[in-house]
């Protein structure tokens, strides 16, 4: 596997995904003194061939799967249907040589999921990139986030 920054996409490429000024959820935090603009960091996503990739929201919906034991569970705690985290549990399960999320059906006993030790696995490399990626960019993203207008006060209580 290699990492290519350039715009083709080879077997596996980091993708920096365009995110809106109030996205700041998953996001690695840049480390610095004095905060100007809450929430800037890096999100990342690594795409593995044309079929897959595996960025924050696929990796908190493991981690949150690995917490709470039920697809079910971890999709409503992301503000997502069952349909949609189980589709994205499918997607993965499909992508890698073995399964991330093994599952039971539901039923009088109950279902249930669970991270397999290959998921558990995937997913703790994917957290190492990214906290790699964060490393290596630190100088880079402090230096932009320094380039930034500073934000308006919310507080209306200096005005009075």
């Amino acid at each position: 596997m290699r990492w290519d920054f350039s715009y083709a996409r080879p077997s596996a490429t980091l993708a920096f995904p365009r995110a809106s000024r109030n996205d700041v959820a998953m996001t690695t935090k840049i480390p610095s003194q004095k905060v100007r603009h809450p929430g800037i960091g890096l999100r990342l996503r690594i795409i593995l061939g044309d079929d897959a990739m595996l960025g924050p929201g696929k990796a908190e919906l493991l981690e949150r799967i690995r917490d709470t034991g039920s697809i079910s569970a971890a999709g409503r705690q992301m503000a997502m249907s069952y349909k949609r985290a189980w589709m994205l549990v499918e997607e993965m399960n499909a992508a890698f040589a073995e399964p991330l999320v093994d599952s039971a059906r539901g039923g009088t006993g109950g279902g249930g999921a669970q991270l397999s030790a290959f998921g558990g696995d995937v997913l703790a490399r994917y957290r190492a990139v990214e906290r790699a990626a964060a490393e290596a960019g630190a100088k880079e993203i402090a230096a932009l986030q320094a380039m930034l207008k500073p934000q308006a006060s919310n507080d209306m209580s200096e005005e009075k």
